[in-house]
Parts: structure tokens; sequence; C-alpha cells
């Protein structure tokens, strides 16, 4: 079952789903940076939509500077797969500070996302991620 949500997720990244189609309507999302649970398909939703916008990271500019360098754009790096749950490796740069991370995600029998869970490491990345999506969430409209 979570091959199949994996594939959901990678096609919600490359903009051909939407992301509250993935999502349980009882979700629960873990933040990196806030200390509680988040609970519900539309906060996680407004929150893996707001990452989607920060964490491509320096991606353009990187581009723009060497068309063969692709070091500052998201991407996975490793996918493990177990039952309905996954953990998917990634790295990205944000303002010069590279960032490495997972996404730990659990489906249940139906294929909808019941948790998704985010790390981050160094330091220095977690307070970098803090202050984008702390812009981003602020900028959006609050979930229904």
């Amino acid at each position: 079952m979570i091959e199949t949500v994996i594939e959901r997720w990678h096609s919600a990244l490359r903009g051909d789903l939407d992301f509250g189609e993935l999502l349980h309507e009882d979700c629960t999302f873990w933040s990196p940076v806030v200390f509680k649970p988040l609970q519900g398909r539309e906060i996680t939703k407004m929150y893996l939509t707001a990452a989607f916008q920060v964490f491509p990271g320096d991606e353009a500019e990187e581009k723009q500077a060497s068309k063969d360098d692709t070091s500052g754009s998201f991407q996975y790096t490793k996918h493990i797969l177990d039952g309905n749950n996954a953990v998917l490796e990634f790295e990205t740069t944000v303002d010069g500070i590279s960032i490495n991370g997972v996404d730990i995600i659990t489906c249940d029998d139906e294929g909808l996302i019941t948790e998704f869970k985010v790390m981050i490491r160094p330091k220095k990345g977690v307070e970098k991620i803090h202050e984008q999506m702390g812009m981003m969430l602020a900028s959006m409209p609050s979930p229904e």
C-alpha cells in the first residue's frame, strides 16, 4: 500500500495532484519546529503547501549559475518502504544552508496518509526552515 501512496506523493510534488487528496481527514502532522502535533487534513495540507514553496530552496539560483549543478534543489536521496510506513530522506539548500532531513509517512489501508512527520538537521537548517516557513505560513489564509 505504501508504494502507491509514495507514488501519489511524488505526483503531488509535481503538481499533478492536490495534497488534500492524499490526506486522511484526521491526519496528524509533526513539524520539526512546533511542539505539539497538528491535527486534521486542512492544517496538514496548509503546512505541506507552505513546505512545497520553501523546500525547493535555492534551486532557481543554482540552476541559473550552472545548468549542470543541481546541488541546491530539493531531492529525495533514500526511500525506505515497509508495510504502511515510509521514510524518505531528503536534501536541499536554503539561503546557502545545506539541509538534510526525513519525511516519515504512515498511511491507512485505504491509501490515505494518517501521519506525516518531518525531521531536519543540522540546527542551522532547522532555524532557517523555521524562519522561511513562518513567513510562508503568515502569507497564507488560515485553514477552515
